[in-house]
């Protein structure tokens, strides 16, 4: 078979730029953020060349600063319209400036005023540090305050920004730590409150991801920063606590940008989660020692101090390695005791599985044999079902073929009951079940809202272990699932029973619905035949000797008077033609008079003498008045063609319990029911008349014994 593959065209790399480029347009906020950027790492260059030795401090400190900066620019270059870019762009440009003023006056200028505007700088970016940190949190995820609580607060950390610079200017150049302390502390306060605040607001799954970044980064800085410090604190090493702590923060910006691109944000759940995880283990780990190394024992020093280092690692390393350690150890210890690869219990959990693979019930009540058998230490295992009260084996493993237990309804209950029993109780029970008088045995009933719908038996060898209760337990939860396995199985069968009823009574509704129209037609055209061949030939002789007599008038009286007397007595003839199929159609007796009068009045045209029953009857709809009163004409003409000579009819109507019954009987040859006569075209109109309005017909009739047609409709819905 011969495939033609349509020609590809050959990938160009504009195409791809194209493709790639589809974001949102350039903006001035974009632009803005570039340049803040980029003066932020001119500044930050230019400290770092100003300063007398690039020390490590320095050198962190201007790697911050273009972190942030370059994130910015990144954030710029996805996000445009955002203000996140521009926000963080400013926060590299005060840190910048920190770091400035800071490198001024480690030179040392040559003048006091010199070494006051170098102050006053670095002053002004320490103070503003904090009121960013917190406009950026406020701000997350695009950098919009989108309350006017949130711009009162941003607004507030910057006024407190202001006073703090200028508790910082007059000190100068000596930095005071306390008001920078406390407002740091303050603003990580309102940060954390409304960040929590905004996840819980958070409208979309990339929100909520970016969001999410910024926590993964603060989590991952933490755990670092905590790990140092009690490092610091038990071994005395590493030095720099300080600095390690600063370096963290490198996280915040790269997961702003992360956060910023819309294919790597939404694949932050699985890594926070796990980062959540072992930050909460390395917190432990670290509680730990402090507590129990520092609060029951002494500070070490010398080699001490190496030995508890290297019980951290290895306390680390145990930590993380527990785990999959003890999963393969558990695995190991199961193969050992029970001689398979699960212990009991996992055959809870495996049939659980299994019910939502769709097998077969023969299939799966086998595999859940076989599976208890071996986790068991089992010498038989069965389970049993009930059907038609009776339990029967429905599968063995070894096989032992079918078994069938009567039980009888009193059992039934007390079998459901008894939860899981031993051969004492079976011995009463159902002593059809045991093998040995001292056999170890286990019976678990399979219950579903208090019925009985089979149960386990499971034996153990002569001499083996008793069962414990955990074996029970597991038992009866088993017992539970398979008995909603067998429940959800006779709901299913129920189903499809009534779906297969429903389907025959839409068949047969659709039959009934063409027989309908096929009688109909039948019934405009045995009208119209009527019509051609009664009352239309009276008219038309009526019509002729009409002509004939206006001619004879004048010449010849006596034959005049003749016609005019004939044509009077075949008008009446035309009428009373035109009243009987005013009778077939709808008598209007029955309009009038209702079913009783109808009915005696048909039982005197009847062909065979006919008496009716209906005097306790009134008036009903239309359509049931027509429905019986035709019904009962059909059974006559059966009876008069069917019957035999000498047969007499018995039409009986009466209302009981919401519906109106009728019957029509005769005492003729009747037919054998098996004979499908029943089926005719008489009996299939009546079935179609008065099931259209929700009623039923039966039939009784045996040879020799007549025919009796019984016919029932509800009068609720009619």
């Amino acid at each position: 078979m011969a495939i033609q593959l349509d020609t590809v065209e050959p990938l160009e790399l504009s195409s791809i730029r194209d493709d790639a480029d589809l974001r949102e347009p350039w903006s001035s906020s974009a632009t803005t953020t570039v340049v803040l950027a980029v003066v932020a790492g001119v500044v930050g260059a230019l400290a770092l060349a100003l300063a007398d030795d690039a020390s490590a401090g320095r050198i962190l400190g201007a790697v911050l600063v273009g972190s942030w900066g370059a994130a910015a620019v990144f954030v710029a270059r996805h996000r445009p319209r955002e203000r996140l870019g521009a926000l963080m762009g400013f926060a590299a440009l005060v840190s910048a400036v920190a770091l400035f003023g800071s490198a001024l006056l480690a030179r040392g200028a040559a003048s006091d005023g010199a070494r006051d505007w170098a102050g006053e700088v670095r002053a002004i970016g320490v103070a503003l540090l904090p009121a960013v940190g917190v406009h950026l949190a406020l701000g997350l995820p695009d950098g919009v305050l989108r309350s006017a609580l949130r711009r009162v607060e941003v607004g507030a950390a910057y006024l407190s920004s202001a006073v703090v610079a200028a508790l910082l200017v007059d000190r100068r150049p000596e930095v005071a730590v306390a008001p920078v302390a406390v407002m740091a502390a303050a603003g990580a306060a309102v940060s954390l409150i409304g960040y929590l605040a905004r996840c819980r607001r958070a409208r979309s799954a990339h929100e909520r991801a970016r969001l999410q970044w910024v926590a993964w980064a603060v989590v991952v800085a933490g755990a670092i920063s905590i790990v140092t410090v009690v490092l610091h604190a038990l071994v005395d090493w590493p030095q720099a606590t300080g600095g390690i702590a600063v370096s963290t923060t490198i996280l915040v910006p790269l997961a702003l940008a992360l956060g910023a691109s819309e294919r790597i944000a939404v694949r932050i759940d699985r890594l926070l989660v796990h980062t959540i995880t072992l930050a909460g283990l390395a917190a432990m780990v670290a509680a730990c020692y402090l507590l129990i190394v520092l609060g029951l024992g002494r500070e070490p020093t010398g080699s001490e101090q190496t030995l508890l280092g290297l019980s951290m690692v290895a306390a680390a390393a145990a930590a993380l390695l527990w785990l999959p350690v003890r999963e393969r150890l558990t695995d190991i210890a199961t193969r050992r005791v029970y001689g398979e690869r699960h212990a009991p219990d996992e055959v809870l959990r495996s049939f659980g599985s299994r019910l939502t693979r769709a097998l077969p019930l023969d299939e799966l009540l086998l595999q859940l044999a076989e599976s208890l058998k071996k986790t068991m230490l089992l010498s038989v295992a069965e389970v049993w079902t009930r059907s038609s009260g009776a339990l029967e084996r429905a599968v063995s493993v070894p096989d032992r073929g079918s078994l069938r237990i009567a039980v009888g309804a009193e059992e039934e209950v007390v079998i459901a009951r008894a939860g899981v029993s031993g051969a004492a109780w079976a011995r009463i029970w159902l002593p059809a079940v045991l093998r040995a008088d001292d056999e170890v045995l286990r019976i678990a009933p399979i219950t579903n809202s208090g019925e009985l719908l089979g149960m386990i038996v499971v034996r153990r060898p002569e001499g083996a272990l008793q069962f414990t209760e955990a074996d029970d337990q597991t038992l009866t939860e088993l017992a539970r699932q398979v008995g909603l396995a067998l429940h959800n199985v006779e709901l299913d069968s129920a189903l499809q029973e009534s779906l297969v009823e429903v389907r025959r009574q839409a068949d047969e509704l659709r039959a009934s619905r063409a027989r309908i129209v096929e009688a109909g037609d039948a019934q405009r055209r045995s009208i119209e035949r009527d019509l051609h061949d009664g009352a239309q030939q009276h008219l038309v002789a009526l019509a002729v000797n009409v002509n004939l007599a206006r001619q004879l008038a004048d010449s010849d009286l006596d034959t005049t008077k003749e016609l005019l007397q004939q044509i009077g007595r075949d008008l009446q003839d035309a009428v009373q033609e035109l009243r009987n199929l005013a009778h077939g159609i709808y008598p209007p007796l029955l309009m009038d008079r209702g079913l009783s009068e109808a009915l005696r009045a048909a039982a005197g045209r009847a062909a065979i003498p006919t008496s009716v029953e209906a005097e306790d009857i009134g008036r009903y709809p239309q359509v049931v008045e027509a429905a019986v009163y035709f019904c009962c004409l059909e059974a006559l003409q059966n009876a008069a063609k069917h019957a035999g000579e000498g047969a007499e009819a018995t039409i009986g109507v009466r209302e009981e319990e919401g519906a109106l019954l009728f019957e029509v009987s005769d005492d003729g040859a009747g037919f054998d029911m098996a004979s499908g006569v029943q089926r005719g075209h008489g009996f299939v109109n009546m079935s179609d008349r008065v099931g259209a309005i929700g009623g039923s017909i039966t039939v009784e009739s045996a040879p020799g014994r007549g025919t009796r047609i019984n016919g029932r409709i509800p009068l609720g819905g009619v």
